[in-house]
């Protein structure tokens, strides 16, 4: 048997995992951060989401699935992080409890737009649209659980 496989399967980029909490850190000191997976939603339907971070060991990862499409939708960045990430991105979002999505949203001049494309230009993504699309097996534990659209058309 080789490695073990999820429903979520993994890209290796661990130079965006640190990033995507630093992120989500500073949107909540910038008041920027909507946390929760409802919340998340919401901000994607009303286009007031820049940035959509997941977790990976969300237990029931059907939970969050609808967002990855909506994020689409909307061409709207996101990334899942892992390992051990639902506490983590609790911890980044500024609660004690674990947290399986949030959202960094828009706002006139703000001083986190530098941040959201430096992570952006990792991914390979743009803001307009996501192009690549990359789901292989995960390489160790410190790396970005990532799915990104191919073009769409």
């Amino acid at each position: 048997m080789g490695q073990e496989t999820t429903k979520a399967d993994a890209v290796t980029e661990a130079d965006v995992n640190p990033k995507a909490y630093l992120l989500a850190d500073q949107s909540w000191n910038y008041k920027q951060l909507r946390k929760g997976a409802n919340e998340t939603t919401e901000t994607l339907h009303r286009d007031i989401s820049e940035f959509i971070t997941m977790a990976a060991d969300t237990e029931c990862l059907e939970i969050i699935l609808h967002l990855p499409p909506l994020c689409k939708d909307k061409n709207v960045s996101y990334v899942f992080v892992h390992p051990c990430s639902k506490q983590a991105l609790g911890w980044a979002c500024g609660v004690s409890r674990p947290v399986i999505a949030c959202s960094v949203t828009m706002k006139e001049g703000s001083q986190l737009k530098r941040q959201i494309l430096s992570i952006q230009q990792s991914l390979g993504t743009s803001p307009k649209r996501p192009d690549s699309c990359f789901l292989p097996q995960c390489g160790s534990d410190e790396h970005l659980l990532l799915w990104k659209w191919g073009p769409t058309k």
